[in-house]
């Protein structure tokens, strides 16, 4: 029954969806060459809300959990796991005053309004998987990006997303960049959960009724060495992840 629901339901998500692309395409190109950085990251950060908003179509709801005052004068390397697509809108809004960048694959970069315009000129990073070459100088560029202007970069270490709530292995190398190239920077773990049942019909129909939830762990210095701080920074994760129902 719940299944056959979602149907209509993910049908007029979608329909709100694609709107919110649509009419902030041009809102984020007119901020963007008007009046610059800041007026495009508010159309973003709003941008993202709408996005948000528009999966309570679907019964969907949120929690953001963050018992830390993190700081906004240095800058920060965002780690977590990855269930969906739909963990970045949450991220975007309830960390929007971090100004939070993302590592993505190089495919998100054209084709999609509004996102790929904002990959583009937001200041987020596109990476080939298929040439890691390209993909190091990239997220180095990244890390030096939040280094210089006290901004977030997000990163997934798992590669790509769980399909079933699942942490994958996390891969070192990204995070490790980073690091290098922004020596000060704080690193915060979040724990999502549930954000896999969105998709666990698939593509289409949506889930529906599902309850997301972030929780940003205890930030970890970039200090030490890196093995240490990296095993660290995934047990931390992983301590926030519910095993799957």
């Amino acid at each position: 029954m719940q299944k056959i629901l979602a149907y209509p339901l993910t049908v007029v998500y979608f329909l709100f969806f694609g709107l919110a692309l649509a009419i902030f395409h041009p809102i984020q190109w007119l901020c963007f060459n008007l009046f610059g950085y800041n007026a495009h990251k508010a159309s973003v950060s709003i941008l993202n809300l709408c996005l948000l908003r528009c999966t309570h179509f679907l019964g969907t709801t949120y929690k953001f959990n963050n018992p830390y005052k993190l700081p906004t004068d240095r800058p920060l390397i965002i780690v977590s796991n990855h269930q969906s697509m739909n963990d970045i809108p949450p991220i975007i809004w309830f960390m929007r005053k971090y100004h939070p960048k993302f590592v993505s694959k190089i495919e998100l970069g054209k084709g999609i309004p509004s996102v790929s315009y904002n990959l583009r000129h937001g200041g987020s990073v596109l990476i080939d998987r298929k040439d890691s070459k390209q993909a190091l100088v990239q997220i180095a560029k990244l890390g030096k990006y939040i280094e210089k202007h006290n901004r977030s970069a997000v990163i997934f270490p798992e590669g790509t997303r769980s399909r079933n709530g699942h942490p994958k292995s996390f891969q070192p190398t990204g995070l490790k960049i980073l690091m290098k190239n922004a020596p000060s920077a704080l690193i915060v773990p979040i724990s999502i959960n549930n954000s896999w049942k969105m998709l666990r019909y698939g593509k289409f129909p949506y889930g529906i009724g599902n309850h997301i939830t972030f929780d940003i762990q205890k930030p970890i210095e970039n200090k030490g060495e890196f093995n240490t701080l990296f095993e660290q920074v995934e047990e931390s994760i992983k301590s926030g992840i519910h095993s799957p129902q």
